[in-house]
Parts: structure tokens; sequence; C-alpha cells
């Protein structure tokens, strides 16, 4: 006897599906709970120092002393004064710091992904990339000041701080920026040079743009990272408290600095420093970090 596959009365029967087994269910709810068991261990205690950081040091933060001054001339059993020299300080050495790595990061991920392959000296700089990750910033520090300050005779700057956070945030980039280049699509790379393209330009205009996202990501999450190393500014620029506008000579402070030299301060005044640095270094890594969001939005391919 045939099936008359046309049947509407078979058309209309709904599939059935195998109950699923308790044992299943066990261990589905149980995978579930220690997912949401991490989750918390992990978020407990970001939320619990974002809350001491408010709490402590959006009181200072509010007085418009605190963005204009700095703490020259004062004792640190005072009151009053600001953070502006250490803001400049981080915001200098910071930036200094991206100028020299931003480029040297992101070609050498562009050489490691679309151009070495294989080779030797693709394998070599991949090697001296993981070394470069794990270096720790006092080791860095001390490199820059046996060749800056003891080889060469120059003397201890803000620039001397800025080539020790190089070394530090370069191999961040780098890996960043390589694993963002490696999710693109190959099939664009493909049409391009189906099109003519030459590769160069097709790394230019059709690569990178495809990546900003993730690479701009990158790039602040290595800026934050910098941002907040102390070693490099004690070994090789050492706290000011006022406000040194020369990148060449002489000491400069910072927000982790500041933080530092504040910390052997038991007055109330140094307390409250120490907390306003703090949550001042929070806002910055914020602003950088919504900055990058903007243009990496503006600047992303558009689809239609």
């Amino acid at each position: 006897m045939s099936t008359n596959l046309a049947d509407p009365t078979r058309l209309a029967t709904p599939p059935t599906f195998q109950s699923v087994s308790l044992s299943r269910r066990i261990k589905n709810g149980l995978a579930t709970g220690l997912v949401w068991g991490a989750f918390l261990i992990a978020i407990i205690p970001l939320v619990w120092v974002l809350y001491t950081v408010l709490q402590r040091g959006f009181p200072v933060i509010l007085d418009g002393d605190w963005w204009q001054k700095s703490m020259s001339g004062l004792l640190a059993r005072q009151q009053g004064g600001g953070a502006y020299h250490a803001i400049y300080g981080t915001l200098v050495q910071g930036l200094v710091c991206a100028v020299i790595s931003v480029p040297i990061g992101i070609m050498v991920a562009i050489y490691l992904v679309e151009y070495g392959g294989r080779s030797r000296l693709a394998k070599s700089t991949t090697f001296m990339v993981d070394i470069l990750t794990g270096v720790p910033s006092i080791v860095a520090a001390l490199f820059v000041y046996t060749v800056w300050i003891t080889y060469f005779g120059l003397g201890r700057s803000a620039l001397a701080v800025s080539l020790a956070l190089v070394l530090l945030m370069v191999p961040v980039i780098v890996r960043t920026t390589e694993e963002m280049l490696k999710i693109v699509p190959d099939e664009l790379r493909e049409a391009s040079y189906a099109l003519g393209i030459p590769k160069w330009k097709t790394i230019v205009k059709i690569v990178i743009p495809t990546a900003l996202s993730g690479i701009l990501t990158g790039i602040m999450l290595a800026l934050a990272r910098v941002m907040g190393e102390t070693a490099p500014v004690l070994v090789l620029a050492a706290y000011a408290p006022f406000i040194n506008y020369n990148l060449f000579d002489g000491p400069m402070a910072s927000l982790p600095l500041m933080m530092v030299n504040e910390r052997n301060n038991p007055t109330q005044a140094g307390f409250e420093r120490i907390w306003g640095a703090a949550i001042t270094l929070v806002v910055l890594i914020t602003l950088f970090n919504l900055l990058a969001t903007v243009i990496s939005r503006a600047l992303a391919p558009k689809t239609k």
C-alpha cells in the first residue's frame, strides 16, 4: 500500500520530539549555575572597587580647583590644591607613547597577517612580541634607564617614561590588531584583487577599515594599561608637585605617581588626594574609550 505524501493530514501533524532526559537537564542547570556564579565572582569585586572610588573620590573632583591647580607651594597637611600637573603629565606621557606605539604596532600586525606568512622573520617577530607581552613594567623602566641615562648620559624626563611605556604598549597593539585583521573575511580581499586593486591599497581601503573598530578598542586597552603604570615614572622621571612642560628634562608627575606620593601623607588631605587621583584616572580612561567608540562608528564602512 503506497503512502500519499500529499495527504493534508500528514502535513498538519506536528513533529514529535524526544523529551530531554533528567540527567541532561541536571547537567544544563549545573553548567548554567556555574556560569552565573563565575560572572558574579568577577562582577562583585569590580562593582565594589568602583563604588569605593566613587564614594571617596567624587566629592574631591567636584571642586573646580582640582582641575585647574597643582600642588605647588602647598604643605602635605594643607587642604586645597589640585591635580592639574598630574593630569597633564599622564596625558602627555600616554599620548607621546601612543604616537610612537600605534604606527609600529599596526604595521607589525599587518606584516604578520598579510605578508609574513610562515617566514623565519615572522616567526621571530611573533616570538619577540610574546616575550614583550609578559615583561613587567619595572623591567622596561630599568632597560630604558640603562640605555637612556647610563649609556647615553641623558637626564630623567617624561620622554624617557614614554619610551618605557612603548615597550609595554606595542605588544598589546600588535596582538589585538593581528586578531582583528585575521577575522576580516578573505572574500573581501579576493574580490578586491579580482578588480585589479593592489594589495597595499586593499589593506588600506578595505581590510583596515573593516577591522578598525576592534583595532581602536585594542589601542584604548593598551593606552589604559600604560596610563596606570607607576614604575616607569618612579624610575625615569620622579614626582613633582608642579607642572613641567618640558618633555626632555626634569621630573613630571602623573596620576598614579601622585597616588604613590600621597600614600606617605597620613593626613586627611593626603587621603582625599589619593582617591581624587584614582577617580580622575578612571574618568580619563573612560573618556578615551568613549572617544574610540565614536571614532570607530564614524569611520566604519557604510553598508546599504
